[in-house]
């Protein structure tokens, strides 16, 4: 039974070191999302906006990738047209053209994270940077909380299908009603289920815990963190006033 674990757990392995998808995370919300740097970044900011499709490719998460994909050719369709709207529509185009081109490159980043990293290899990569466990365990926990919430609502939408609950036969404020309560119940009792599980497996236990998940640094990991680190090292020197 060890031994056919091991196996599995080798063969779930995702393409990144968790601790590398944190990293990249974090550096797209600081110079895609933040905008950090300003014009003087924008080839490395064209480099970092296609990592997250390169990797849900890798992973053949296409149903992601294709969404976003969608979202970001829409933003980019609103900067081109929002010279030649008129008045408020300009103001709205520019607005949805800011969020869908610096929010979906980081929001597909993080997608991808929690899609393809389990709760035991994200505990496992907080324990390997001696993340103190009064981090480990909520994140642990929301880390686990979000997918479980989302197909929770996909089961609440689906029940209000079978039951033939629509906007044009209830109103809208009636499908508020039949939506956001039990989704604020589910997600109560799935927070104090999860903690549950947390506590029954041993996180926050002064006692050291032994994990089974492959994790370590492959040639992709060296790869993409020799990029994050050339990305930062970058943004040091031209902020110091070095031509490159």
């Amino acid at each position: 039974m060890n031994y056919s674990s091991l196996t599995a757990q080798k063969k779930k392995r995702s393409f990144l070191d968790p601790r590398v998808k944190i990293a990249l995370v974090l550096i797209l919300a600081v110079f895609v999302m933040g905008g950090v740097g300003g014009p003087r970044m924008k080839y490395a900011v064209f480099g970092l906006s296609a990592i997250p499709f390169v990797l849900l490719l890798a992973e053949k998460q296409r149903k992601k990738f294709c969404r976003a994909s969608t979202m970001l050719i829409i933003g980019y369709g609103c900067l081109w047209a929002m010279p030649h709207l008129p008045g408020i529509l300009k103001f709205i185009a520019l607005m949805c053209g800011y969020i869908f081109t610096r929010f979906v490159i980081t929001v597909a980043m993080g997608e991808y994270a929690v899609a393809t990293t389990s709760v035991s290899e994200f505990i496992a990569a907080m324990e390997k940077i001696h993340m103190p466990q009064a981090i480990i365990v909520p994140m642990s926990v929301m880390f686990r909380m979000f997918p479980t919430i989302g197909a929770e609502w996909k089961s609440i939408c689906r029940a209000m299908s079978m039951r033939e609950i629509r906007i044009t036969t209830a109103g809208i404020e009636k499908i508020l009603e039949y939506q956001l309560i039990p989704m604020i119940s589910s997600g109560v009792r799935i927070g104090e289920e999860l903690s549950a599980a947390a506590l029954i497996r041993g996180l926050g236990s002064p006692v050291k815990r032994t994990n089974i998940c492959q994790i370590g640094f492959r040639i992709q990991d060296w790869l993409l963190t020799a990029v994050c680190t050339a990305v930062i090292f970058f943004w040091l020197l031209t902020g110091l006033g070095a031509t490159i």
